[in-house]
């Protein structure tokens, strides 16, 4: 007499997908550190929502290679990160470095996002060079 198969376990179901998890996690770091005004937090929760928001659309099958969308993710990133810090500055670029220098907590978390956005815009423009992919 043959064994039955545990009930709801069967090979036509789907694994379930570790990705959810880590783009809540992400979005949570990230939240925590930008309200608090925690680098290391924000930036760390950034990349990890950034890059499993370019992983699971990969998974998804809704692209091929997750690099591009991971570059154009960092460029939002730094985008609204300029927007934030443009909102406490008046005039030019030398407005903008100055702006740096002050302890105007806006502008910090803005700089900290567009910092963020531009890293993970490198990233994803080379490491599909560096891992030959």
């Amino acid at each position: 007499m043959e064994a039955e198969p545990e009930p709801g376990v069967s090979e036509r179901y789907e694994k379930a997908s570790a990705w959810p998890l880590v783009v809540v996690s992400g979005l949570v770091l990230s939240e925590i550190g930008i309200l608090f005004n925690l680098y290391p937090v924000s930036v760390a929760g950034l990349i990890m929502f950034v890059g499993s928001v370019a992983g699971i659309v990969h998974e998804a099958g809704y692209v091929a290679r997750p690099w591009r969308l991971l570059s154009g993710l960092g460029v939002a990133l730094a985008v609204v990160g300029m927007l934030l810090v443009s909102t406490q500055v008046d005039g030019g670029v030398s407005a903008y470095i100055s702006q740096a220098a002050v302890t105007n907590q806006v502008s910090q978390r803005g700089f900290t996002i567009a910092a963020t956005g531009a890293v993970v815009a490198i990233a994803g423009a080379v490491l599909p060079r560096v891992l030959n992919q």
